[in-house]
């Protein structure tokens, strides 16, 4: 019953993605995001994204909250349309639909050779983070999650590795594995760190204990590396602002857990920036 499910999923997304192709990037772009404002809700829980929301900014009244969500669903929905454009955004033709701020530390990561890790969360349009970063000629793997829906994930694991990023890392312990060996091998590491994970601690995010990943704090404490912080955020339409922020360095006398807790601090304030560009349908705090 659930293959069907998948296959009749995977069907309306290929139409979707043969019609946004024929309308074009804008028209796609606006399109779909109404579309799955529309459609949204009815597939992930309403309740859980409000209880989400409540859970990081107690003090909004329920107008607010629901403007959040309804932001969050027209954002998720240009997402989906923006993967069929993907390699045009990689190359010369909407390069110019990209500010970047910071570009010298990728530059500088580049020369200096020494792997880094990357990190940041589901904002949008979270996947022109890793693209501009393989793009910039750094050397990169990345972890991902594969989706539950097969059909389509053989869709979205061939866009990733053919325009996002050549080294994608599917997440869990054989994952982990394989970033040992990347990152010996000198290629930096970009992960998000905002979607809940059963191997993991307990650390703060938003004043709510949420299980968080502490890949980033290992590779700190076993490789000495640095950690640098990287943002995107919607400025109109179809137009973005990607930010590559300072490398963090940390001292011998950090630990795991307060390593990651200062990552969680960090992913709260850039997710205040724009609040109805995160995805809060995860269930992060369960």
């Amino acid at each position: 019953m659930k293959s069907i499910k998948y296959f009749i999923q995977f069907l309306i997304i290929s139409s979707l993605f043969l019609l946004f192709k024929i309308i074009g990037l804008g028209l796609a772009s606006y399109l779909s995001g109404k579309i799955i404002s529309f459609f949204g809700p009815f597939f992930r829980s309403k309740n859980l994204i409000e209880s989400n929301i409540m859970k990081a900014l107690p003090n909004l009244k329920s107008d607010k909250i629901q403007n959040i969500s309804k932001k969050m669903w027209n954002n998720y929905g240009r997402i989906l349309a923006e993967y069929v454009f993907i390699k045009d955004f990689r190359g010369p033709k909407f390069k110019d639909n990209i500010e970047i701020k910071g570009q010298k530390i990728l530059e500088k990561i580049k020369d200096d050779n020494e792997p880094v890790i990357f990190i940041s969360g589901h904002f949008d349009n979270f996947e022109l983070m890793a693209m501009h970063i393989e793009k910039s000629g750094v050397n990169l793997a990345t972890i991902y999650r594969p989706l539950n829906n097969k059909f389509l994930n053989f869709i979205m694991e061939k866009i990733r590795k053919k325009h996002i990023c050549k080294n994608q890392i599917k997440k869990g312990v054989s994952g982990t594995k394989q970033l040992l060996s990347f990152f010996k091998n000198k290629t930096s590491i970009a992960i998000m760190i905002d979607q809940r994970v059963s191997q993991g601690i307990k650390s703060n995010f938003f004043n709510h204990k949420a299980y968080t990943t502490t890949i980033p704090a290992q590779f700190v404490k076993k490789f000495k590396c640095k950690v640098v912080p990287i943002y995107i955020e919607r400025i109109e339409s179809i137009k973005f602002k990607l930010t590559i922020h300072e490398p963090l360095i940390y001292s011998k006398d950090e630990t795991i857990e307060s390593i990651t807790l200062d990552l969680n601090s960090l992913l709260e304030r850039l997710i205040l920036k724009n609040p109805d560009q995160w995805i809060w349908s995860h269930n992060r705090w369960k």
